[in-house]
């Protein structure tokens, strides 16, 4: 089977308007496809038309205006270098938190959410004894080819290196810092007020060093929608954060492994306990899948081929069509449908990044040109926004 190469993206720029420029450039046909894409989906999938979710986008440009001006402008730099407006770039920023407007109270229907299958282990898990992160990323078909690995170098600050939808200035990936993000929607609706963008948040989080700045970010901060966020880091430190608009649940790992899939697993909000319901079914089975995947000894076993063990347990197809490993359901309509849409596999230890386009398969990885420590040297100290805690009053 022949892999379609992902398509990269390298951002080393002084301004942000010049790196959201680098990056529409480079981009630029992914971006549009991606616009038309999204306007095709608002509008079949929830009557939405284009012209309407732009406006409901621009109700996110003031909360990013006052939060981290820097990276509205860097998406104003993509808006400016693909011909979108900026309402545009924020919509396909914002996709997620769009579907749960006010618009949609009353619709019956849980609105679409990322589902995705994450994990982390640390040394002490690990035959190698190194550490990694990584998850199955699941979503509309559609998307596959307007993924895009984007390295980012800022002075003063990290180098990042994350894979998004082109457009997108955030989702999940990690940094020269060796802090790795990894991130699952988990569902709810918790009323209208408008929060920050879940691209702007883990953006800001993959722009720290310091665990304590990682963790505070989502504390600080007010989000639109729910999201689960695995936060691991070098060291083998890891922690679960289940994060809502209406309060955050956090545990750390056992027996140095943490495996999260789309549903609350510490506790359902009070907010929406009363019908709750996982958005997707099968997010109940791959959690535990992938968990005991992870626990053999192909995995563990010192002397035993770790990574190889990883990309088994990613590539499970037990469950199928909706599994860790998801082929989905095509529609008999045709047109896009829910599946796995890409896999990567990150060695904190090294710095080696594995990454594979589709449903993963165990030799269908691809070790990505970039090593996280490559680039300029960063030495932990400066660039850790620290002025976004600080602007909410939550700084050290």
């Amino acid at each position: 089977m022949t892999r379609p190469e992902p398509l990269f993206v390298e951002i080393d720029a002084p301004t942000p308007r010049e790196r959201g420029r680098q990056h529409g450039e480079q981009a630029a046909a992914a971006v549009v496809r991606s616009r038309d894409r999204y306007a095709e989906y608002f509008g079949t999938r929830l009557g939405l038309p284009w012209a309407r979710v732009q406006e409901l986008a621009e109700l996110w440009i003031p909360p990013t205006r006052d939060l981290a001006p820097d990276l509205l402008e860097e998406m104003d730099g993509i808006a400016e270098s693909t011909g979108l407006t900026l309402p545009e770039v924020v919509a396909l920023n914002g996709r997620g938190e769009i579907v749960y407007d006010a618009t949609f109270a009353t619709m019956d229907a849980e609105p679409d959410n990322d589902g995705c299958t994450s994990f982390s282990l640390a040394a002490t898990a690990t035959g190698d004894q190194r550490v990694y992160a990584g998850q199955n990323w699941d979503w509309y078909s559609s998307v596959e080819d307007t993924i895009a690995i984007v390295r980012i170098v800022q002075e003063g600050k990290p180098t990042i290196v994350m894979q998004t939808e082109a457009g997108q200035i955030g989702r999940q990936g990690a940094n020269s810092a060796g802090l790795a993000l990894n991130a699952n929607g988990l569902g709810g609706r918790f009323g209208a007020t408008v929060g920050v963008l879940q691209t702007v948040i883990r953006r800001l989080v993959l722009e720290t060093s310091r665990i304590y700045d990682a963790i505070r970010i989502p504390f600080a901060l007010r989000q639109h929608i729910a999201a689960n966020l695995l936060l691991t880091y070098r060291n083998g430190f890891s922690i679960n954060l289940e994060t809502t608009p209406q309060g955050h649940r956090w545990r750390f790992a056992q027996d140095g492994l943490i495996t999260h899939a789309n549903h609350y697993q510490l506790e359902v909000p009070p907010a929406i306990a009363e019908d709750y319901r996982p958005f997707t079914a099968d997010s109940i089975y791959r959690d535990h899948l992938l968990e005991r995947s992870l626990r053999d000894p192909e995995v563990r076993a010192p002397g035993g081929d770790t990574l190889a063990g990883i990309k088994h347990a990613l590539s499970d197809p037990f469950g199928a069509p909706y599994g860790v490993a998801s082929i989905g359901q095509p529609r008999s309509s045709g047109g896009a449908y829910a599946r796995t849409v890409a896999s990567s596999i990150v060695d904190l230890t090294t710095g080696e990044y594995h990454f594979v386009l589709g449903v993963p398969e165990p030799d269908s990885y691809r070790l990505l040109p970039w090593n996280l420590y490559d680039g300029p040297t960063f030495d932990g100290v400066n660039g850790d926004r620290s002025e976004v805690c600080a602007a909410v009053g939550g700084a050290r």
